[in-house]
């Protein structure tokens, strides 16, 4: 019996521990210094399960390839006004911050309200390919549950065709 009180005690604790880590921002992670579009790409997806990316399969051999895949957000209308809505949308989601915003590029962080883990979600219009392409990666983990994919299509279907 005193086993399990110990032991018990050891995991509220460890909680405890854990919880008051992510409130003093211990678990945000860095923000990648390579974000943004290079020759047409965004970021490859992280090399552990926790991203989704719409150009993932621009990235052959990439050990995630496969899981990361999602589709881009279809644009319909006025490119500049789909953005804008995108923006308004991300900017209106519980825990999201709009970092950069250009007329053809957005970045966004989203913080989870109890442990304060990071996301970094880009948005960028492709001309040539006509729709909005994606990527969404958490920063610490190895996985994230589905949240990023979550995530993603959410805004696709509170957008609808941007």
């Amino acid at each position: 019996m005193r086993i399990v009180k110990w032991l018990l005690s050891t995991v509220a604790a460890l909680i405890l521990l854990g919880v008051a880590a992510g409130q003093l921002g211990l678990l945000r992670g860095q923000a990648p210094g390579d974000l943004g579009v290079k020759d047409g790409k965004l970021k490859a997806p992280s090399t552990s399960p926790n991203s989704v990316s719409s150009q993932a399969d621009l990235w052959p051999g990439h050990p995630q390839r496969a899981s990361a895949r999602i589709a881009p957000l279809a644009v319909a209308g006025d490119p500049a006004a789909a953005m804008a809505r995108l923006q308004a949308a991300v900017a209106a989601t519980p825990g999201a911050v709009v970092i950069k915003a250009d007329v053809d590029y957005l970045y966004a962080q989203y913080t989870t309200p109890l442990m304060h883990y990071t996301d970094d979600v880009e948005f960028w219009f492709d001309r040539a390919a006509g729709v909005v392409q994606l990527r969404s990666a958490s920063r610490l983990g190895e996985g994230d549950l589905g949240a990023n994919r979550q995530r993603i299509e959410a805004l696709r279907a509170r957008l609808g065709p941007t």
